[in-house]
């Protein structure tokens, strides 16, 4: 459906509070419009003090160490309800004494923040900044941050540089978001150098979990970290429709839905 140019840059600021810095590429595959279109987009964005193009891309405006939180801030504050009752669920996975990973996502920091209200002891390792913050201070947990790239305005870690970490921990659960998850494609993601480190940790965890807001199922983002059969369960705000549940039931996930 076609966008008012309204709708299509607010659907850019959206991204862009999620991701903080993206290119033509990625926003015209997210968007389905012409480069071309978006780069007039941009251009005229960063006008209106916006965002700053950088090159290729364009990222949301830094003023101060505290504007640097404000695009993870504002995708967290969204759909908090949503997000923490997914997280509600996810907690029923882990046991005592147990390893995890987590990712950035805001639904796993909203996981760390759930584990922080209950008596569990526990190794938390994650690629997330502000979830190691989160528990640096709770006498239960010991957390562990991937070490890596962290870009301006970024809360996340970024690259491969972590993986040797990763080579010397036996992780029992992974809990990780995407951009989008489809049966055809698995869980996916616009950020490629994200991506990268997300792929070794899909394959170090002895099991999968999926934390996608029911608006990503069925959505296909610009590269893939986890092949569908490699995830184990899938937990989502939700009903997913009987077709799809049955495909997922095929490939042996547990779908879990909070509703």
């Amino acid at each position: 459906m076609k966008m008012f140019v309204t709708e299509r840059r607010n659907k850019i600021m959206e991204l862009l509070h999620d991701k903080q810095r993206l290119t033509v590429k990625e926003l015209s595959e997210q968007i389905g419009v012409s480069e071309a279109t978006l780069r007039t987009d941009l251009n005229k964005m960063e006008k209106d003090g916006l965002l700053t193009r950088t090159h290729g891309g364009a990222m949301l405006n830094q003023q101060d160490n505290l504007d640097k939180d404000k695009s993870f801030l504002a995708h967290e504050q969204k759909n908090h309800k949503e997000m923490s009752s997914i997280a509600k669920e996810a907690f029923r996975l882990i046991e005592e004494k147990q390893c995890i990973l987590l990712d950035a996502s805001s639904t796993a920091l909203e996981l760390a923040r759930y584990l922080n209200e209950k008596p569990i002891r526990l190794t938390v390792v994650t690629s997330g900044i502000q979830t190691a913050l989160e528990l640096k201070d709770n006498p239960n947990i010991t957390v562990i941050l991937i070490g890596g790239v962290v870009t301006n305005g970024s809360t996340t870690i970024e690259g491969i540089l972590g993986i040797e970490l990763l080579d010397k921990l036996h992780i029992d659960i992974l809990f990780t978001s995407a951009n989008g998850f489809s049966v055809e494609n698995g869980m996916t993601d616009f950020n490629l150098y994200e991506v990268e480190l997300k792929k070794q940790m899909v394959s170090k965890a002895q099991q999968v979990v999926a934390l996608i807001d029911h608006s990503r199922i069925g959505v296909t983002s610009s590269a893939r970290f986890a092949r569908t059969e490699q995830v184990d369960v899938l937990i989502t705000n939700e009903s997913i429709d009987p077709k799809t549940k049955q495909v997922l039931d095929n490939h042996h996930i547990q779908v879990v839905s909070t509703l």
